[in-house]
């Protein structure tokens, strides 16, 4: 190997590129499917999403006749209804014309929320506290921001107890949502992580106080959190039919369901894991050929070689070793290489591409176990092949 160095590098480069495939797609694939469990978790696998769906113009005075849009009673009639629903939140966005403190102004989205909203969206709290009952039932003008509208209203720090204006009302900020790691913006099409920059008030306060349109529903959104062991699949259907019949049979609402978002997320993924296995697989069977390649042209090489290891005693399962562990170094070196190739090859993919990658012990593992396995299976056809060589022939041939 030391004398044919570039004969040695060559074919190191298969195993280096198809173990560097391997171990960064499986980064990647590792690293997306974690990120989608965090952003599911912001949704809550348990919970039933219900969204209004957005019409205007003649299209929204004809859904009008029929249905009033969501409301806080159908999340009455789901919770008397439905005996599967433990908790829920509601939400509705304020159309905000101005927001801004004495020491800074933001472009954050107004929201008012049930005091719930914060457990069933699994939404850190920094510092401060969220909005409680009391600020619900008393009409209450307090909010709580995110970290990004924080930083935007107080760019020094020091939210706390201090005082921002929504439009033309004054509002006292009494907590700080803490940042959430995840970076995507959405999944399976289905929004997520705007909470970064928006300034949470109490419903209550926001529909009481604030200005909307004459035939805007009465929240924007809601979610029901459901009992341990109820199928969130059926549990959709129910409350599919009871907002049907609500509303008229009118189309003004969708139902999300995490869990189904979730599964649907795993199924992409695996078919993306796979595409690339395969791609990654290929690259190693061609690093596996290399491989077999210079084992035989060695062989053709050293002939004499083998014939003098015969006549001196070698017996044939002492060459076969002898190749055989020349294969197993090559395939070992261009492993272990590949594995400082694909780390760096995942890292090159998350900063290109803004995808997220997780370092796996398990895709490190996987990948140096089949590089191995290639080295060994193409290096015993050589290895068989110069122990079978007849000594004789062999010293003749030299």
């Amino acid at each position: 190997m030391r004398h044919h160095k570039l004969r040695t590098s060559l074919t190191l480069l298969g195993m280096i590129f198809g173990v560097g495939a391997v171990i960064a797609m499986l980064s990647v694939g590792e690293g997306a499917e974690r990120e989608a469990l965090k952003m599911i978790e912001s949704m809550g696998v348990k919970n039933l999403v219900v969204n209004a769906r957005p019409a205007d113009g003649e299209a929204l005075k004809s859904v009008r006749e029929h249905s009033v849009g969501l409301s806080l009673r159908d999340i009455e009639s789901a919770r008397d209804t439905l005996p599967f629903v433990e908790n829920w939140s509601a939400e509705k966005n304020v159309k905000v014309f101005s927001l801004f403190s004495l020491k800074g102004r933001s472009d954050a989205q107004v929201v008012g929320v049930t005091p719930s909203y914060f457990e069933l969206s699994s939404l850190p709290l920094g510092e401060g506290r969220t909005l409680v009952d009391s600020d619900e039932a008393y009409y209450q003008q307090v909010a709580v921001l995110g970290p990004e509208a924080a930083r935007s209203l107080f760019p020094q720090g020091g939210a706390i107890n201090s005082l921002i204006k929504v439009n033309h009302q004054w509002f006292t900020v009494v907590g700080v949502l803490s940042e959430k790691e995840g970076s995507k913006s959405s999944i399976q099409g289905v929004k997520l992580g705007g909470e970064r920059n928006q300034v949470f008030i109490p419903l209550t306060t926001a529909l009481k106080k604030m200005q909307f349109k004459s035939l805007e529903s009465e929240l924007d959104a809601f979610k029901l959190a459901l009992a341990d062991g109820v199928e969130p699949s059926l549990a959709a259907k129910s409350l599919q039919h009871l907002l049907n019949r609500r509303h008229g049979g009118e189309k003004d609402f969708d139902v999300v369901v995490p869990a189904d978002l979730l599964a649907q997320h795993q199924k992409t993924q695996q078919i993306f894991n796979i595409v690339m296995a395969c791609v990654a697989g290929i690259s190693l069977l061609v690093g596996g050929i290399g491989i077999m390649n210079i084992m035989l042209a060695t062989i053709l090489e050293r002939t004499g070689e083998i014939g003098l290891l015969r006549a001196l005693g070698a017996k044939r399962k002492d060459i076969a070793r002898q190749f055989l562990i020349e294969s197993i170094a090559i395939s070992a070196t261009g492993g272990i290489i590949g594995i400082g190739v694909g780390l760096l090859l995942a890292l090159v993919i998350s900063s290109a591409a803004g995808w997220p990658v997780a370092w796996s012990p398990f895709a490190i593992l996987l990948a140096l176990g089949v590089c191995m396995t290639i080295g060994v299976g193409f290096g015993l056809y050589p290895a068989n092949k110069a122990a079978k060589l007849d000594p004789i022939i062999a010293l003749q041939r030299d």
